[in-house]
């Protein structure tokens, strides 16, 4: 049976080794980082419309490729994880994190080979979130056309 020196012993210590964080700065730093990208992605849509002559349609289709080039590249040379740590959803939620959910598990399996590797592995981390996108979708319709 535990004693009460036991109890407030434990409690030291889980206050101690629980980490800490202040939600309204993980909150403004992710803010901060999801508008710097898609600050970004808006420059690049409207670079493409006014400089190359593209249709809005085109030009957000090479704006999506970039951020999709620019996050690879940056989980490639292990740089996303550190905008992930500091920005938390901002680096996660817009379509560079879903490039990054993609990239990773690829190269973290890259040495068991091609098929049992990449192959099996590269929709690890992603591979949920498009089904669930999917089923969601599906739901979403079937209670539209009854409705």
């Amino acid at each position: 049976m535990e004693t009460e020196t036991e109890k407030k012993e434990y409690q030291d210590y889980v206050k101690r080794v629980t980490p800490t964080a202040n939600v309204w700065v993980q909150m403004g730093k992710a803010f901060l980082l999801g508008g710097v990208i898609c600050t970004l992605g808006e420059g690049i849509q409207m670079l493409g419309m006014d400089r190359f002559g593209l249709t809005r349609q085109e030009a957000g289709s090479w704006c999506s490729l970039c951020l999709i080039v620019l996050a690879v590249l940056l989980t490639g040379f292990n740089l996303y994880p550190s905008l992930v740590k500091w920005g938390g959803a901002g680096a996660l939620v817009p379509i560079t994190g879903f490039a990054n959910a993609v990239a990773a598990p690829a190269m973290e399996y890259q040495a068991e080979g091609q098929v049992f590797g990449v192959g099996s592995k590269i929709f690890t981390i992603a591979g949920p979130v498009i089904l669930f996108g999917i089923f969601a979708s599906f739901l979403m319709g079937v209670i539209l056309l009854i409705a």
